[in-house]
C-alpha cells in the first residue's frame, strides 16, 4: 500500500469512490430538480420524499411481488413518476402563474405528509435489501477495493445523467420543451398539447427521483428519513450550478460529491459543511450560480 499526501491509498481511494456514488445520486436528484425547475418554474420540495418512495416502492415490489431489483429498476420509476402526474394534475397546475413561494410550500408541506406516513408504519430505522445477485463481489485494483455495485451506480447514474441532458438540449422534443416554457401560445400553432407536456415533463422528473432510490436501498437501506437528510444538500447542487441549468446539476453534483469525499480525507471537521460554505462563496461571485443564466 502507498500513501498519498501522508494518507493511505486505500483510505484517500475509498473516500474517492464514496465521493462519487453520493456524487452519482446529487447529480440525479438535482437534475430531476434543475429539469422541474426549468419546465414549470417550481421549485419541488418533495423530491426527496419520492425518492424514498422509489427505494419503498424497489422494497414493496420485493417483499410482497417477488420482484427484485431489475425489475424495480424499471417499475418503480414508472409508478412513482404517474403518482407525479397525479400531483401535478391536482395541485401544481393551479400554481405555475403564481410566485415560485406557493409551489415550494406545498411542496415541502406534500413531503412532510408523505414521510410522516411511512415513519408512522415503518418507524425511523433503516429496512434492508440486498445487491443484486449479478453484481455482488468486487474487483481488487491494488491501490483498493471496488464494489462491483457501487461502480455500477456511477457508470449508470452518468449515462441517464447524460442520455437526459441529450434529450433536452439536442433533439427536437427538448426545444419544443424549452419553447413551451418560455412562449406555450407559439408551440400550441405547432399543435403541440403544451400542457400534457408539461405534466409528463414533471413526471419524468419525479422517476428521476424514483430512480436514484432504487438504486440507493442496497447501499444506505429503505428508510422514511433517507430523502429528508438528503434534500437540502441537493438543492444546495441545485443553486451552486444554476437553477433550471441540465449541465450545471450533472456537473456539480458529481463534482461536489468528489469534493465532499476528499474533505473527509484531508478535513473531516469541515465534511458535512463543505458544499454549503461553497455554495455562499458561488453565490457571492456568481449570483445565477455556476451554469446559470443571468436573468
Amino acid at each position: 500500500m502507498f500513501e498519498v499526501l501522508g494518507i493511505p491509498s486505500q483510505a484517500l481511494f475509498g473516500q474517492l469512490l464514496i465521493g462519487l456514488i453520493n456524487g452519482s445520486f446529487y447529480a440525479l436528484l438535482s437534475l430531476g430538480l434543475a429539469v422541474i425547475f426549468g419546465m414549470l418554474n417550481i421549485i419541488n420540495f418533495s423530491h426527496g420524499a419520492q425518492y424514498m418512495l422509489g427505494a419503498f416502492t424497489a422494497f414493496f415490489l420485493l417483499q410482497y411481488g417477488g420482484l427484485g431489483y431489475w425489475w424495480a429498476l424499471v417499475l418503480a420509476p414508472v409508478l412513482v413518476g404517474t403518482l407525479g402526474i397525479v400531483i401535478e394534475r391536482l395541485f401544481l397546475r393551479w400554481l405555475y402563474q403564481l410566485d415560485h413561494l406557493y409551489g415550494l410550500l406545498l411542496t415541502f408541506g406534500l413531503a412532510l405528509i408523505i414521510e410522516g406516513t411511512f415513519r408512522n408504519f415503518f418507524g425511523s430505522s433503516g429496512l434492508p435489501y440486498s445487491v443484486p445477485s449479478e453484481l455482488t463481489g468486487g474487483r481488487d485494483l491494488g491501490f483498493m477495493f471496488l464494489p462491483n455495485y457501487r461502480a455500477w451506480v456511477v457508470l449508470f447514474s452518468l449515462a441517464v445523467c447524460l442520455t437526459t441532458w441529450f434529450i433536452i438540449e439536442r433533439t427536437k422534443l427538448g426545444s419544443y420543451l424549452r419553447a413551451a416554457t418560455e412562449n406555450p401560445a407559439l408551440v400550441r400553432a405547432f399543435g403541440i398539447n403544451v400542457p400534457r407536456m408539461i405534466t409528463l415533463t414533471y413526471g419524468f422528473g419525479v422517476a428521476l427521483a424514483a430512480l436514484a432510490g432504487v438504486m440507493a436501498a442496497p447501499i444506505y437501506n429503505v428508510s422514511p428519513q433517507m430523502g429528508a437528510n438528503l434534500i437540502i444538500v441537493v438543492f444546495a447542487v441545485v443553486v451552486i450550478g444554476g437553477m433550471g441549468s441540465i449541465m450545471g446539476a450533472i456537473v456539480t453534483g458529481f463534482g461536489l460529491g468528489v469534493i465532499e469525499g476528499l474533505t473527509k480525507v484531508f478535513f473531516p471537521e469541515a465534511s458535512n459543511t463543505v458544499i454549503f460554505i461553497i455554495m455562499a462563496v458561488v453565490l457571492l461571485i456568481r449570483p445565477a450560480g455556476l451554469f446559470g443564466r443571468r436573468a
